[in-house]
């Protein structure tokens, strides 16, 4: 891919566009997608850190037709992997084969796109698991001795419903660390449910426009990690983390609630979701409110609780929100 001539003076112009993008962006998944206005900003925000995310809701929740939609929107490769018990790690990678002239060939899986959706991914046994989640790390797949570069931008949207867990495989702790963001889709208010039910029983098609291209979203990417963070907010967003970890000068409800706390992979996201979250609103420079705005879903899958927590009903939301 050759590399994307800015038509910006400087990076606060830079900064600027981003920021119109965005809402362009929002707007035009709005075509589609009613509703779920944090989940698209979260989103959005994982793809410009150059972050995978995790989708956790209920079915019914448009997890995938979101999904589809920011691909047409962004101008993306697509591709879908349905997870099933039986899907092998060469479904996901590609297999060699033999050719009609007896030579091996690769065929390319379908990981081999820039937005690839993983639906319900805890379906599947921890060895495919396992395959993806390396893609996700490497950006490269190796097959046969060979390794193949993934196309950049590459980024993983999966999903998992939360109450079906019977035949299910729970991705571990250090894989789901793989994931930037865990972000939890909610029903729809009542108004929201209305207009679905509206637009969705008519026979009539959203017409989308792509509004970005790939190289454009490189270079986005490549500035939000430029956003220049004072030190103060380093350790402000260390603070946050190391309060997850039940020490003894962890705070009491760390203390009371966790049995495991965020490691630094959390602060190094915590400091690019802040960049990202500043510059996607048009600031130049993150504030403590930016790294509050990205910190539940930063930190919900990467903290573990305790016997205690699990008797009295207490939610790893809400032990966060009080830590925070």
């Amino acid at each position: 891919m050759e590399e994307y001539v800015a038509p910006y003076a400087h990076e606060a112009q830079a900064v600027d566009a981003l920021a119109a993008k965005y809402r362009q962006v929002k707007s035009e998944i709005g075509k589609q997608i009613i509703g779920q206005e944090d989940v698209v900003e979260a989103i959005l925000t994982a793809v410009f850190s150059r972050g995978h995310a995790l989708l956790v809701g209920v079915p019914g929740l448009a997890k995938t037709l979101l999904v589809q939609t920011l691909a047409k929107v962004l101008d993306l490769s697509f591709s879908r992997i349905q997870f099933t018990p039986d899907l092998m790690p060469s479904d996901i990678t590609g297999s060699e084969i033999l050719d009609a002239n007896r030579m091996y060939k690769f065929l390319k899986g379908p990981v081999f796109s820039h937005l690839v959706l993983a639906d319900e991914i805890n379906r599947t046994p921890p060895k495919t698991q396992a395959a993806l989640l390396e893609a996700m790390q490497e950006k490269r797949v190796t097959v046969g001795g060979t390794t193949y570069v993934l196309p950049d931008p590459f980024f993983v949207l999966a999903t998992q419903n939360p109450i079906e867990q019977e035949g299910t495989y729970p991705l571990p702790e250090a894989q789901l660390d793989r994931f930037m963001f865990q972000i939890m889709l909610d029903y729809p208010s009542r108004e929201e449910e209305i207009a679905i039910v509206k637009a969705t029983t008519l026979d009539k098609t959203v017409e989308l426009s792509p509004l970005m291209t790939e190289k454009e979203i490189v270079y986005f990417q490549h500035l939000v990690r430029q956003i220049p963070v004072p030190d103060s907010l380093y350790e402000y967003a260390v603070k946050i983390v190391a309060s997850t970890r039940a020490a003894s000068s962890a705070p009491e409800m760390a203390r009371k609630y966790l049995a495991w706390g965020a490691g630094p992979r959390a602060s190094q996201y915590l400091i690019v979701g802040a960049k990202c979250h500043a510059a996607l609103h048009g600031r130049y420079s993150p504030g403590k409110e930016d790294v509050q705005a990205v910190a539940l879903p930063v930190l919900r899958h990467r903290v573990v609780k305790n016997y205690k927590a699990e008797a009295e009903g207490v939610s790893i939301d809400s032990i966060l929100s009080e830590l925070l």
